[in-house]
């Protein structure tokens, strides 16, 4: 996270996006379903209309011109492509001002390299005060949990709540090819297989608990889950997956660098 000085001045709270991919038109989507922002005061740009179309259909304001989304909105995500990101701040530093809240999600690209572009963007604790950071956590909690954390911690997180959702999809996929292989239709399998995981994440969250202790609440002595769960390790899946966590974390720290 990247934040100026000062939040907003008066009025309805306007936010832009520079740069319209998946990420961007997720976040947009959540806060206005959430009625944390109307759609008529978010203002996306793009450099053709491809994914701009995502935003219209949400009934938000695009535009080509990365320099006309700061100058009239106030709180700023970055939502560009990580080495496209550089030459974008260049871009807009002109229009950049002390009311502007800036954030990237731009998975890789740190807060020094955004310092040195000209922009004021600082984790929180330097520039950025207690009612940037409170309000970019209101509006993004609209999206899912949202947390401060130091910048150190947001290499890993990308991994995790980034990558992390292609590594849910392919156990979710491998889950529900195991039950076609065991004769399940395939459409069943893997709506039964979503739920599954859902239902799991809900318990988790809801509970508190330590996934070893719901884990064992499930395992019943000479079970089905207790085969299953040998059949796992045997096949390294947990140490597969930690390798993914520590070789996502690793990457995004390479493209922090470049």
């Amino acid at each position: 996270m990247a934040a100026a000085a000062a939040t907003s001045g008066p009025g309805p709270l306007r936010v832009g996006f520079v740069g319209a991919g998946r990420m961007a038109e997720a976040i947009a989507q959540g806060l206005i379903r959430a009625g944390k922002v109307e759609a008529q005061h978010v203002l996306a740009s793009a450099p053709t209309d491809r994914n701009l179309c995502h935003f219209q259909a949400l009934g938000c304001q695009t535009t080509h011109s990365n320099q006309e989304v700061l100058q009239r909105c106030s709180l700023i995500f970055f939502a560009t492509k990580p080495h496209i990101l550089p030459a974008v701040l260049v871009e807009v530093a002109p229009v950049v001002t002390t009311e502007h809240i800036l954030v990237s999600v731009a998975a890789g690209v740190s807060l020094s390299t955004l310092e040195k572009e000209g922009a004021m963007v600082v984790a929180r604790g330097r520039h950025a005060g207690s009612s940037e950071a409170k309000l970019l956590q209101t509006l993004l909690e609209a999206c899912g949990q949202c947390e401060e954390v130091p910048e150190a911690y947001v290499d890993i997180h990308t991994s995790i709540s980034g990558s992390g959702v292609a590594f849910v999809c392919a156990f979710s996929e491998a889950l529900a090819e195991g039950a076609v292989k065991m004769g399940m239709p395939c459409g069943l399998a893997h709506r039964i297989a979503a739920q599954t995981l859902l239902g799991t994440a809900k318990m988790l969250l809801q509970k508190g608990q330590h996934p070893a202790q719901l884990r064992t609440d499930v395992c019943t002595p000479g079970g089905t889950t207790i085969y299953g769960l040998h059949a796992l390790e045997q096949g390294g899946l947990r140490a597969a997956t930690m390798s993914a966590v520590e070789a996502a974390t690793g990457r995004a720290k390479e493209l922090s660098r470049k």
